[in-house]
C-alpha cells in the first residue's frame, strides 16, 4: 500500500458518491481518480486496466458533456431507461472486446492476469458508457465488474483497492436505488 494508493482510493470513492448522488462534480473528481489509477495499474503491470483509465478519461469528458445538458429545469439529471436491446448490445460489445483485448495482452505483453484483466475492463467500459448516457442499469453491471475487481486486486496484493472496490459495490447499490427512484418520480401518472 502506497501513498499513491491511499490518495487514489480517497478520491476515487468521492467520485463514486458524487455520480451515484448525480452530482456533475463527479467528474473532475473522476478525471483525477483515473490519472491516479493509471500510474499504479502501470506500476503492478495490469495494462489493461492503466489503458482503462486512459479510456476512462475520454469517456468521463463525453460523460461530463451528455451531463451537463441532461439536465431538468432545477438542474437534476435526468436518468434515462436503458431498453433490453441497448442492454443486448452493450454486453456483446463487452464480450467482443474481452475476447479482443485478452487475446492481445495474453500474446504481447507481460500482463499479470490477462484474460481477467481484459474482461473487466472491457466490461467497464460499458458501465462507464451507460453512466455517462445515464442508465441507471450501469450500476447493476457495475456491481458485477466491481465484485470481479476485488479478487482481482486481492490477488495482486492490492488490499486498500480491492477494499475500495468492496465500497464501491456498496455505492453501486446505492446509485441504483437513487437512480431508479429518480426515473420513477420523473414519469407522470397516467
Amino acid at each position: 500500500m502506497s501513498t499513491l494508493e491511499i490518495i487514489a482510493v480517497a478520491v476515487s470513492f468521492l467520485g463514486i458518491w458524487l455520480t451515484a448522488r448525480r452530482w456533475v462534480l463527479c467528474w473532475p473528481v473522476n478525471l483525477l481518480a483515473c490519472a491516479l489509477y493509471f500510474k499504479i495499474f502501470l506500476d503492478v503491470r495490469l495494462y489493461s486496466d492503466m489503458v482503462l483509465q486512459a479510456l476512462f478519461g475520454i469517456a468521463i469528458l463525453y460523460g461530463w458533456i451528455v451531463w451537463a445538458r441532461g439536465k431538468e429545469e432545477n438542474g437534476e439529471i435526468v436518468v434515462e431507461t436503458l431498453t433490453p436491446g441497448q442492454a443486448c448490445a452493450g454486453l456483446a460489445i463487452g464480450a467482443a472486446g474481452a475476447l479482443a483485448i485478452g487475446w492481445i495482452i495474453s500474446r504481447y505483453t507481460d500482463a499479470a492476469l490477462p484474460w481477467m484483466d481484459a474482461t473487466l475492463s472491457s466490461f467497464s467500459l460499458v458501465a462507464q458508457y451507460w453512466t455517462a448516457r445515464r442508465h441507471a442499469a450501469s450500476w447493476l453491471l457495475w456491481i458485477v465488474v466491481d465484485a470481479c475487481y476485488v479478487g482481482m486486486f486481492a490477488i495482486k496484493g492490492l488490499w486498500l483497492t480491492g477494499g475500495l472496490y468492496a465500497a464501491m459495490i456498496v455505492l453501486a447499490a446505492m446509485g441504483y436505488t437513487r437512480w431508479r427512484r429518480a426515473k420513477h418520480a420523473a414519469i407522470p401518472a397516467v
